[in-house]
């Protein structure tokens, strides 16, 4: 038995759903969950009609799919990168198609890290927990950054840098919204190169972003702008679940650097995780169309716009630069909240706490709560309000 398993922490939503049982909501109103960032947004219509074309069907279940994925959905990506980050990401050396953000970060890590039990692995707290369980069974020591906002690398010293093998970073930030500038992104490239370590980035919710004209920036991008065409130690991945409300497609890629590509590439050949002929197929279409992601990010800002104002008559709050979460701050316990909250509302929220890690006698999310604005706008609307005004009479 891998003696690691014993390291790894319940995962938030099983936390959240042990806080709720035997809770009994005194609300009539129906149940709406801020809870989960699973997109309800319809996906592409194009996409639907593709994956019930029977041609399509039939060529890709009679087949097995093969690790580097076709050069056709590969030749999609890469010339959407060309177009959103205005890179040159050559297709047979610097993109390989995955199932999803999800299952690539987490093999990511097993294939980076060494397994010295004296290796760190940047993690930026609050975090996607992916982060931690990769690197916690592959036997390196998690190091938490403080990330209220955005990463605080000015608490990492130089001797942390030089134990670090693998860096996380997510831009927009899960769960706060913000995003990673330029400079700070220029200075870990340079540590990297400096500490030999590599860059994990994150970038699944690069597309939801509220202002038109004011995208996220990214890791290659910058790497790009550094003269640092090959992408050298810098690696990038991407998914069609927030972009194109497509979580259940489990579609995405990684693409940097082509000497750690070409190794993870060989990594996922024994790990059996080839992305099916069909799903490619879709994925191709799908990358190679903008419409229906203005149209996303149109809808998410309809929601930030319609609640903002509602949500201002008790939090101090602004819209978030991108990603479709609010990350509130309480006057209070938020374990409390959200279960008070829902016998009170039927309202589901996520505490704070559970995303962020005690580190150095602080978990930076205690004391605030993540709401998801995946809801119907109508059910947003009505759960902000009622939220809001819940929040009034519990801290008046």
């Amino acid at each position: 038995m891998n003696p690691h398993l014993v390291k790894l922490l319940p995962y938030p939503f099983e936390r959240l759903n042990e806080l709720k049982t035997g809770l009994i909501t005194r609300a009539r109103s129906p149940h709406v969950s801020l809870s989960l960032g699973e997109p309800n947004h319809s996906p592409p219509n194009f996409a639907l009609e593709t994956l019930t074309d029977r041609s399509i069907l039939e060529s890709g279940l009679t087949k097995y799919p093969t690790s580097r994925g076709s050069i056709e959905v590969r030749n999609a990506i890469a010339e959407w990168l060309a177009r959103r980050f205005r890179i040159h990401a050559d297709p047979d050396r610097h993109v390989l198609p995955v199932n999803g953000t999800r299952e690539a970060l987490f093999s990511f890590g097993q294939t980076i890290l060494s397994g010295a039990s004296n290796s760190y692995t940047l993690l930026p707290n609050p975090l996607y927990q992916i982060y931690e369980g990769a690197a916690l069974l592959r036997g390196s020591t998690p190091f938490y950054v403080p990330s209220t906002d955005t990463p605080n690398f000015d608490t990492v010293d130089k001797k942390t840098w030089d134990r670090c093998e693998l860096l996380y970073i997510c831009s927009p930030g899960n769960p706060s919204g913000a995003f990673i500038d330029r400079d700070v992104l220029g200075t870990l490239i340079e540590l990297a190169h400096k500490h030999d370590f590599v860059i994990a980035a994150d970038e699944c919710y690069s597309e939801i972003y509220y202002r038109e004209n004011e995208p996220p920036i990214g890791l290659l991008e910058v790497a790009t702008e550094l003269g640092i065409n090959d992408f050298d130690r810098c690696v990038i991945f991407h998914s069609l679940s927030k972009r194109s409300n497509c979580p259940g497609l489990r579609s995405g890629f990684v693409a940097g650097d082509a000497n750690i590509i070409d190794r993870y590439f060989k990594y996922r050949t024994y790990h059996g995780c080839a992305m099916p002929a069909h799903v490619q197929q879709v994925s191709s279409r799908i990358w190679q169309d903008e419409q229906h992601v203005v149209a996303n990010r149109q809808a998410y800002r309809e929601k930030f716009d319609a609640v903002n104002p509602v949500l201002s008559q008790f939090f101090d709050t602004e819209i978030p630069p991108g990603g479709f979460y609010y990350w509130l701050p309480l006057p209070g316990d938020d374990e409390s909240f959200t279960r008070d909250l829902f016998v009170a509302e039927n309202i589901t929220v996520l505490p704070g706490q559970y995303l962020g890690r005690d580190w150095q006698g602080i978990n930076p999310g205690r004391g605030r709560i993540r709401i998801a604005l995946v809801a119907p706008i109508s059910e947003c609307i009505d759960a902000v309000t009622r939220l809001t005004r819940f929040a009034g009479g519990y801290y008046g």
